[in-house]
């Protein structure tokens, strides 16, 4: 076992996962010599990462999305681990090309979408298409909603990953997950201060929605 397998197989992983998320985390610190793929620098803090993705494993059903993909965290190891094809929105040309060749290395199922979820969220073929949907990025509540809801189809849930999450934000969320089709339905911890807030989607998001240019920069009800 490498010290790869070992940090992973710490985080209390499965083994039949621990040699395929290895792989991925050792080609995502190899990536990152060359241009920022993610702050992760150290095999220590891919680990976590991997371990913190796969939290959202149980929310999940298909067909899943991924926005903002990065390195890929975490719709790469729920690929891995679950099987599941993944579509990844990522606008970062750099990065999307970094998940192609993480998808044929891997020789997961999955397509990436190299452009702005601002945009991919008015797409007939992308729109209100996924059960579920993911967004690891670092942005609040209400936005990283407005860019994950015209996504998921009615019935189907947003699943954001958190650390601490005040009432203010906490009111903002549910006050733009009405006004994008869906509600808070509940918020789970998962480890330590890290929580998944789900969002069930309810109606048909409201056609001006993901704005294209508006949505991170200023947030719904904030």
């Amino acid at each position: 076992m490498t010290a790869f397998e070992e940090l992973l197989a710490a985080q209390g992983l499965g083994i039949g996962n621990v040699a395929a998320l290895a792989l991925y985390g050792q080609l995502v610190l190899e990536a990152n010599r060359h241009f920022n793929v993610t702050g992760a620098r150290s095999p220590e803090e891919i680990a976590r990462h991997i371990s913190d993705s796969l939290s959202v494993v149980p929310y999940l059903r298909e067909p899943y999305v991924d926005v903002g993909s990065g390195a890929g965290f975490p719709a790469i190891p729920v690929g891995i681990v679950t099987g599941m094809p993944v579509t990844l929105i990522e606008a970062t040309q750099k990065k999307a090309r970094l998940l192609e060749s993480l998808l044929e290395r891997l020789e997961l199922q999955g397509v990436v979408v190299a452009e702005r979820a601002e945009t991919a969220g008015h797409r007939p073929e992308l729109r209100e298409h996924f059960a579920t949907g993911t967004c690891r990025a670092v942005a609040s509540a209400p936005a990283v909603a407005e860019l994950l809801l015209p996504l998921i189809g009615i019935g189907g849930a947003a699943v954001l990953q958190r650390g601490s999450i005040d009432e203010r934000e906490r009111s903002a969320l549910e006050d733009a997950s009405l006004m994008l089709g869906g509600s808070v339905e509940c918020e789970d911890e998962v480890c330590g201060n890290r929580r998944i807030v789900l969002l069930r989607k309810q109606r048909a998001t409201p056609a001006r929605f993901p704005r294209r240019t508006w949505a991170q920069k200023r947030p719904l009800c904030e």
